[in-house]
């Protein structure tokens, strides 16, 4: 299988493997995520009509390690790696990710567009859902102290799914192929709460944005109305947007509802003008 390497502004090497043929569609994971697993039921979904890209950030899959994660580091790792294609190409971000696609989107000209699943927008959290992922954060940390990876990864997703998401994921092992990723999660954490600068959805940045959006966001997502509140926020701000629900699906819509998830793929990307 292909692997396509790039490399961050600070030298750090940002690493994806390469899936199907077509146009090039960049996949950025979310929170704990990585490009070696996350996308395993997505992405026999689109490799017929993309050439997807399934990189991992910093610290994570097969990308180089740094101790700088925070998110304008992030950022850099994507646009890195988009540019490094040398064509146009999409981007589909999830959760974390699609914050990071937004954000990408915000600062080259390297993506023709852009697909975000539920982008968590910390503008509109209330303290109510603050504390609780401030509590999740807190139970990743312990388990993860007592090298309980696949405890501490179910924690944070206990925050984001809805219950019949959390017995589903099980079943897949889906919290077993996020345990890798804890450590670097944890030092993230600490990173983003200490950042300063402005925040890639603040408006004056949405407004930024030129290409088309497409927003993804499911009827059954938790936490209970963040997602929501995100969505809308997004909405008020970048010019060129279309929103979606994936019915049924929560936060976990990816992987647990990847055939309506790659419907909705398809036909934003195929109605995307060829970039001049």
């Amino acid at each position: 299988m292909e692997i396509h390497r790039a490399v961050s502004d600070d030298g750090t090497e940002i690493v994806g493997r390469v899936h199907g043929q077509g146009p090039p569609l960049v996949l950025v994971p979310g929170a704990l995520g990585d490009g070696e697993r996350v996308w395993e039921q997505l992405l026999p979904l689109l490799t017929d009509r993309f050439t997807c890209y399934a990189m991992s950030t910093r610290g994570r899959g097969l990308s180089g390690h740094s101790t700088d994660l925070s998110i304008g580091r992030l950022v850099q790792d994507v646009k890195a790696f988009a540019e490094s294609i040398d064509e146009p190409v999409g981007l589909m971000g999830w959760s974390s990710g699609a914050l990071l696609s937004l954000a990408t989107a915000e600062n080259t000209g390297a993506v023709s567009a852009v697909a975000a699943y539920e982008p968590p927008v910390f503008e509109v959290i209330s303290e109510d859902v603050s504390a609780r992922m401030m509590d999740a954060i807190g139970r990743v940390g312990e388990a993860a102290e007592e090298d309980q990876l696949v405890d501490a990864a179910r924690a944070w997703i206990e925050f984001v799914a809805n219950d019949d998401e959390l017995a589903d994921a099980t079943e897949l092992d889906f919290f077993e192929a996020l345990a890798p990723n804890v450590p670097v999660q944890l030092q993230e954490f600490e990173q983003v709460f200490e950042s300063e600068g402005t925040s890639p959805t603040d408006p004056s940045e949405l407004t930024k944005i030129s290409v088309p959006v497409l927003l993804l966001q499911g009827t059954r997502s938790m936490p209970d109305p963040w997602f929501i509140d995100s969505a809308h926020h997004v909405t008020e701000y970048v010019a060129d947007i279309h929103v979606r629900e994936i019915a049924g699906a929560g936060h976990l819509g990816p992987v647990l509802k990847p055939e309506a998830v790659a419907d909705e793929l398809g036909r934003f990307f195929a109605a995307t003008p060829e970039p001049v």
